[in-house]
């Protein structure tokens, strides 16, 4: 989400239903998980319309179509260019849109785009634009702005590099343009031939492409408005949208509403008049707000479940308490580019010292498994799961082993003892009480002092991201539905490398999957690529999630997908 930042991406999902991914996560569009993995991309965009939304009767529906949800935190950022995370991916998901879509069930629909043609060669896409498409200004939604909104986010010149940038290095010179080796930005592939018809050319085959388009690197930005106003994120009087709902108030570090769009080409599929997002940090409080019906959701992805209530809310019928596992990979970044963890030994010393299913069975709660790899379950491979062709077995929880480790790189290193660290988090109850557990495994195990420190999301980002940090958490969900969407962002100078990982052989590796759509050569490229850092230790892998929430009864056709991002844009109200 973050990364791609996702992620990030870039939340908690699991139990412990915590905050972002980045990124990440960082939020996360998928392939069509009911088709092939090797299935081509087709040149006919299906509907993107539910079919229980759309079977759904007015006499069905409640007078008051306002849902109610916490988004825990302040976006730190509303430019879909410049986003990275749960938090800001969940507002952009409901306010903008790009050429295409995903449903339920992870199929591509069309969305800015009517349809599209690809060529025989697969490196060709034509996308022709709907008629009716608006900026919430009224003027029209146009190819140009696409083209101004991709090639502005691999702009070298920023001041403030985009965190996906590599997320469009799928086009033609994208890399090339955004790491400053082509100077000329017309040789990207991505030009709009008239203001209805965008020509997109990419470097090589990419089956998922079209699933890329749905993501928030790849949504426009209205390029007068932006060119006028470089700030026009920052309120919800500049904010230029073109999705289902409108920013129509933003009360910073308090809340933010949505309305519908009447403007929107698919007005008459949205059901909820307006949608309220909180910005409650405190556990406690969220579900306080829950019982007492000031909120219809509470939860992933973006809220909290304190994981001390997971047992009895699991016990308790009425609460409703909704588990499912989901693409996403909880995990701690060292920082690589400073001692005692620019060391491998000591990486992998740290890294074996965790008993993952104790953290899981006494403080999480929440069903999650082991990761003792990155990619996570639910994500594609050539022919089945990835993670069912490639197993995660690359190291093992060993504490002799793990003593013997520190010891030898404590000496590599040239120390006596190592230092006192800080192992940094963004608040969150769950957050800190994984924290503290591992600490207390890392003084217990190796006898290492350990201060856990609790960071505001915007500060905890800006710190991860410069770097600012000795070992920090880390959450990752699938931007789309390959193993790809983990790995490319540990690749050398990555925007949401922020462990600062560089190994020449494991950009090969990468680059290599890039390069080839036979899915059994690029799954094995892909899976030595994944070895390879974990070999490295570049990561701490912890466990994969689980998304864990509760949800009103009469809160209809909202749903969490596989990568534990929510939609609410077809949701509604039932009458009760």
């Amino acid at each position: 989400m973050v990364s791609p930042k996702k992620l990030s991406l870039t939340l908690l999902a699991s139990l412990l239903v915590f905050v972002l991914i980045l990124s990440a996560c960082t939020s996360s569009k998928n392939n069509d998980s009911n088709s092939s993995p090797t299935s081509e991309p087709s040149n006919s965009p299906t509907s993107s319309s539910s079919p229980s939304a759309s079977a759904t009767s007015d006499n069905n529906l409640a007078a008051d179509q306002v849902f109610r949800l916490n988004l825990h935190s302040e976006p730190p950022t509303l430019d879909p260019g410049m986003a990275q995370d749960n938090v800001s991916g969940t507002v952009l998901n409901a306010i903008m849109e790009g050429l295409t879509t995903v449903d339920e069930n992870g199929k591509v629909g069309s969305g800015m785009a009517k349809e599209w043609k690809i060529s025989d060669d697969s490196l060709t896409y034509t996308f022709t634009l709907r008629d009716d498409i608006k900026w919430n200004t009224g003027e029209p939604v146009t190819a140009h702005d696409f083209e101004f909104s991709w090639k502005r986010v691999l702009d070298p010149a920023k001041q403030t590099p985009a965190p996906y940038a590599y997320q469009l290095y799928y086009l033609k010179n994208a890399e090339g343009y955004n790491t400053k080796k082509i100077t000329d930005v017309n040789q990207v592939g991505v030009k709009a031939q008239d203001d209805k018809t965008l020509v997109v050319t990419l470097a090589q085959p990419t089956a998922y492409f079209l699933t890329l388009c749905s993501f928030y690197t790849y949504y426009p930005v209205n390029k007068a408005v932006v060119e006028k106003n470089p700030d026009f994120d920052k309120e919800a009087s500049t904010m230029t949208t073109n999705g289902p709902f409108l920013l129509a108030e933003w009360k910073h570090n308090e809340s933010i509403t949505l309305k519908r769009n009447p403007d929107y080409y698919g007005a008459n599929e949205v059901k909820l008049n307006e949608v309220r997002l909180s910005m409650v940090n405190d556990a406690n409080t969220e579900i306080s707000m829950y019982d007492t019906n000031e909120l219809d959701w509470a939860g992933r992805p973006v809220g909290t479940i304190p994981t001390d209530m997971i047992p009895s809310l699991k016990a308790n019928p009425e609460a409703n308490l909704q588990i499912k596992g989901i693409a996403s990979t909880y995990y701690y970044l060292f920082n690589l580019t400073k001692p005692p963890f620019n060391n491998k030994k000591i990486r992998q010393a740290f890294a074996m010292a965790v008993n993952r299913q104790a953290l899981i069975d006494n403080v999480t709660h929440g069903e999650q498994k082991p990761a003792f790899g990155f990619v996570p379950y639910g994500i594609n491979g050539a022919d089945k799961q990835f993670r069912e062709e490639v197993q995660d077995n690359y190291f093992t929880e060993d504490l002799e082993k793990a003593k013997q480790l520190l010891a030898e790189g404590m000496a590599e290193a040239k120390l006596t003892k190592l230092p006192k660290f800080e192992l940094i988090h963004n608040e969150n109850e769950g957050h800190k009480k994984i924290a503290t557990a591992i600490a207390d495994m890392w003084k217990k195990n190796l006898g290492v002092d350990v201060t856990v420190q609790s960071q505001e999301w915007g500060v905890f980002l800006t710190n991860r991201t410069n770097k600012n940090y000795q070992i920090a958490r880390a959450g990752w969900g699938a931007d789309y539905n390959d193993p790809n969407t983990f790995l490319d962002m540990f690749m050398t100078g990555g925007g949401n490398n922020d462990a600062g990982y560089a190994n020449p052989e494991y950009d090969k590796l990468i680059k290599e999957a890039g390069s080839t759509i036979d899915q059994k050569v690029r799954m094995q490229a892909l899976a030595n690529a994944e070895k390879m850092l974990i070999d490295d230790m570049a990561i701490l892998p912890l466990y994969y999630y689980t998304g864990i929430w509760m949800q009103k009864p009469y809160v209809k056709n909202v749903f969490i997908d596989y990568s534990g991002e929510i939609h609410f844009n077809k949701g509604y109200i039932e009458a009760h």
